[in-house]
């Protein structure tokens, strides 16, 4: 948890919602030691279940005291600004809801009087159970506590399915005076409004709730300079959290952009991770977040993102929770030839390709992007940017590696304690350190003096897995993590059954008494 926060702040994170659960101990104390802001949240679900086995099973006789051991546990936390009491819940469309609501409020006031109480608020589900449409509704069948017997799908992946053909309409959906009279009785109880994919609304409220603060508790990455644009314009909305910073397990697909066709969502297996990250699960950012932190004003120099290039004539199955799936890469090897898309990110007027000193062309940036289209040929890739005179502002590259490549072992710890975790990124690269994007490989890892705990590669789908330590490289990236053991050392060694390289990694010896 300390690795992923710190990560976050380095790409311009300051806040994380720990959806749709209590956050750990160990992430409230590196938000902490970082000063990251927490939006600490409880359920996902309240009496009304969303799959047929999940907390809604257990609220109405648990929530009180699971909201107070949340409360009590973080309340000296000062990370933690928010206290969220659910996501994406349709209860308070009825007297029964809103009541759950107003009881789970009183009680985060009672127990702590100086922080404000939100919730991560989807009008459209709230609109549609008002109208007997609900999905999540389950919990109201009598059936002794026991699951539906007839259920072709759960209602969570129901609604992620439907969401993910509505597209970033859903942002639209709250706007209408109806969805909003269904709406408000709820998000008035709350000090602080969150609202889920309802950013249509941020331009209504100064005159239909002046009076009501707002924030993006949910929302899609690609909407990240629009959405900033009325965080800036808008006194009452105070910030905005994409889904999502960090990938993850589960939710297969949700995010991902697929060359071997398939739904948009809920791909079947071995599909594996969401795609859904702006970060990927080893921790290494992509285009779509270093485009945020362009938009937040963070990035110095113009930013250049890849669409991957070693799919030729193949156009993608793309996501709604995904804008691009650009890469920070121009190292593409046996690509020559093959179409790119270029993405470059910037907060100035006007910018300017180059490949190998040719100019690709100056165009003018819209919401703080400009695309281009080339062929792909190895060397420098260079942006240049402009303010409105014509002046340059700032520039950066993008270089291909140079073969014979190499596995490299790269640990982000000079040394360790006993005991103690460490990340060991295996990289592919070039003898300039430079990372090539298609020369994967599969790896085998083995430790001694320590004892190795995972091992793998953001792939979103494959078959292979983390325990056993041999995976294939992704993009030219893979990730060992590993526990120091108690003597003066331990070694990392990895091969492909062509080439073996190791890195000895010294473990501090503590003092005696």
């Amino acid at each position: 948890e300390e690795r992923r926060v710190r990560i976050l702040k380095r790409n311009g994170f300051n806040a994380i919602r720990s959806a749709h659960n209590p956050a750990s101990k160990a992430l409230l104390d590196a938000c902490d030691r970082y000063g990251v802001y927490v939006m600490d949240e409880t359920f996902d679900m309240w009496y009304n279940r969303k799959n047929p086995y999940d907390y809604g099973l257990d609220f109405e006789q648990w929530w009180e005291a699971d909201t107070a051991s949340m409360v009590k546990r973080d309340i000296n936390h000062p990370s933690v600004i928010l206290y969220s009491i659910g996501n994406e819940v349709a209860e308070p469309h009825e007297a029964k809801g809103l009541e759950a609501g107003h009881r789970m409020i009183a009680l985060c006031h009672r127990l702590d009087p100086s922080r404000p109480v939100t919730c991560g608020t989807n009008l459209m589900i709230l609109a549609r159970a008002a109208k007997g449409k609900g999905i999540y509704q389950d919990g109201e069948q009598k059936n002794g506590g026991a699951a539906p017997k007839k259920q072709s799908q759960n209602a969570s992946l129901a609604f992620n399915i439907m969401a993910s053909f509505v597209g970033t309409g859903m942002n639209n959906s709250g706007n209408s005076k109806k969805v909003d009279a269904v709406c408000s009785p709820f998000l008035d109880l709350l000090d602080i409004a969150g609202y889920n994919y309802g950013s249509g609304r941020y331009s209504l409220e100064a005159k239909a709730h002046p009076q009501r603060v707002i924030f993006g508790s949910e929302t899609f990455p690609q909407d990240i300079w629009k959405n900033w644009k009325m965080v800036q314009k808008y006194p009452y909305v105070i910030g905005d959290f994409m889904w999502t910073a960090w990938d993850y397990l589960g939710e297969a697909g949700l995010g991902a952009w697929s060359y071997t066709g398939g739904m948009p969502f809920n791909r079947p297996y071995p599909w594996l991770l969401a795609g859904a990250g702006v970060i990927d699960i080893l921790g290494i950012p992509d285009g779509s977040c270093k485009y945020a932190s362009t938009v937040w004003g963070l990035e110095k120099a113009p930013v250049i993102a890849v669409r991957p290039v070693n799919h030729p004539h193949v156009r993608p199955a793309k996501s709604v929770w995904r804008g691009t799936n650009a890469i920070l890469s121009w190292s593409w090897d046996g690509c020559e030839g093959n179409r790119a898309v270029v993405e470059v990110y910037s907060d100035q007027f006007r910018v300017e390709l180059f490949l190998n000193g040719k100019s690709l062309g100056r165009k003018k940036l819209k919401a703080c992007k400009a695309m281009f289209q080339t062929a792909y040929h190895p060397g420098a890739l260079t942006a240049v940017s402009y303010d409105s005179a014509g002046r340059e502002t700032g520039r950066s590259q993008l270089s291909s590696a140079k073969g014979p490549f190499t596995m490299v072992i790269r640990p982000e710890a000079a040394e360790a304690e006993r005991e103690q975790l460490v990340y060991v990124p295996i990289q592919i690269e070039d003898s300039n350190g430079m990372v090539e994007s298609n020369a994967d490989r599969k790896i085998t890892v083995r430790v001694e003096g320590g004892e190795l705990l995972a091992f793998g590669s953001a792939n979103p789908c494959t078959e292979e897995q983390y325990h056993t330590g041999e995976f294939t490289s992704y993009y030219g990236h893979a990730l060992a993590i590993v526990r120091a053991g108690a003597g003066a050392q331990m070694t990392v060694t990895a091969t492909d059954g062509k080439q073996t390289v190791e890195k000895t990694i010294p473990i501090k010896q503590q003092e005696e008494e």
